[in-house]
């Protein structure tokens, strides 16, 4: 079975605007070539179109159906990437929306959710969109360029295309020979002024109907809030019980083997002279019992911030964590830095969450432990060959390692057929830091 955690939103990246604003020559041909890969990227657009339109029309045969596991997929990409294309113009992201997740892996599974899912309909309806409005409004603003062009460059072509082909009647004069041919460059001025005046418009509301299509509806927005907000009251419960959890172990642990302590070296110190052997065995019970209580603080201090994670990082924390496993881990590290401390001592908790259920209830032989980062995102991977069956909902700890993870929108998903393997996937959205300085990979 396959579960996950909430939605979560994709992390904001500024736009750097280079398209947004300007007022010049190079602006102008820079947003000419936006209208280029617009016109391009309808071509993928129509071919999509049109297998995506004929596959549900044949659906109900099945052929449909296994075309569409492909071409959905496919039709989201291609969203994705306009969507960065149109705003780099606008100057602003434009948000990916939540697509749905599928309860299982199952090819069924997925078109159900699909067919559920609005967003992958809006994806449908910009399809149609570019390749109805949208190319013509591409076509117009390369067309301007290109008449400019044309126009520059028609003296030359008259020379050396054969007599009457490139004959131009305007009605009060014809162009057809090569002195009149240079008359063309006349309307080079007014091509360049159209082209001048109304490209900036044409690609910019090309721009903001991608915009209005493939943004996240306002039910999304108002999804993401109350997930936000969620989230939120469940860091804040979450930060409560572990102060509790902190001010419990210091009171049943530390403070009272400190009351111990103190209790012992009075009564050291009145025996002192009257039973120096008695006083030296109470003194021996305090020394152990010191050892004992910086026991319990190390533990206490564990809890809240383990010492190797501040000291090796991500992957030497969990690199330790494996050696201390009953099951043999093996540990690969591909970050190039550090991750932020939040993000770094988030992850560390939910991986020790995911081993410890495969210690007390996956019966594997071996577990594994991937961390990377694409440059966007933090993932962990850990998978066993155990039994399988793990599911969230059913109080293994996960589900709480779910909403931790929600409030830095991070996800969990979690992949377990009976019978095993058992693969929890967590990621989180984060930038690296400084370069690594732990080892790239370990086997415990």
């Amino acid at each position: 079975m396959t579960t996950s955690a909430p939605p979560n939103s994709s992390p904001r990246r500024p736009t750097t605007g280079w398209l947004a604003h300007g007022n010049g020559l190079t602006w102008r041909l820079r947003l000419t070539l936006v209208a280029v890969a617009d016109v391009l990227l309808a071509v993928p657009a129509l071919v999509l179109l049109c297998t995506i339109t004929t596959s549900l029309g044949v659906a109900v045969v099945g052929v449909g159906l296994l075309l569409l596991l492909v071409l959905v997929p496919l039709n989201a990409a291609l969203a994705q990437v306009q969507r960065r294309l149109s705003g780099s113009v606008l100057g602003r992201t434009i948000e990916r929306p939540d697509y749905l997740r599928a309860p299982s892996a199952s090819p069924l599974s997925a078109l159900a959710t699909w067919v559920r899912d609005p967003a992958r309909w809006r994806d449908y309806a910009w399809t149609w969109t570019t390749v109805v409005v949208g190319w013509a409004l591409s076509w117009i603003a390369l067309g301007l360029g290109l008449a400019v062009v044309w126009y520059a460059v028609f003296p030359f072509v008259f020379a050396v295309t054969p007599e009457g082909v490139l004959v131009n009647d305007y009605g009060f004069i014809t162009v057809d020979t090569q002195e009149e041919a240079f008359l063309q460059w006349v309307l080079v001025l007014v091509a360049l002024a159209i082209w001048w005046w109304l490209l900036p418009p044409l690609v910019r509301l090309r721009a903001l109907l991608d915009k209005a299509l493939l943004s996240p509806s306002r039910h999304q927005l108002e999804r993401r809030v109350a997930e936000v907000a969620a989230s939120r009251t469940e860091t804040i419960d979450h930060s409560a019980a572990e102060l509790r959890r902190i001010e419990r172990d210091l009171h049943d642990g530390a403070q009272a083997r400190l009351v111990s302590l103190g209790m012992s070296l009075g009564m050291a110190e009145e025996l002192v002279r009257s039973d120096p052997d008695a006083a030296a065995r109470l003194i021996a019970e305090a020394r152990d019992t010191t050892v004992t209580t910086l026991g319990d603080l190390r533990s206490v201090v564990r809890g809240i911030h383990p010492p190797v994670l501040a000291d090796r990082g991500l992957a030497g924390a969990v690199q330790a964590l494996a050696l201390d496993l009953a099951v043999p881990t093996t540990v690969l590290v591909d970050l190039p830095g550090r991750a932020p401390e939040p993000v770094e001592s988030a992850t560390y908790f939910a991986v020790a969450e995911a081993l410890a259920n495969v210690v007390k209830h996956a019966d594997a032989r071996r577990a594994t432990v991937t961390l990377g980062h694409d440059g966007r995102v933090l993932r962990a991977v850990v998978t066993d060959d155990g039994r399988g069956g793990a599911d969230p909902g059913r109080g293994t700890g996960l589900a709480g390692v779910a909403r931790r993870l929600a409030a830095f929108d991070g996800t969990l998903t979690v992949t377990s057929p009976a019978g095993g393997p058992t693969t929890v996937t967590l990621e989180l959205p984060c930038a690296l830091s400084s370069p690594r300085t732990t080892p790239s990979s370990g086997t415990a």
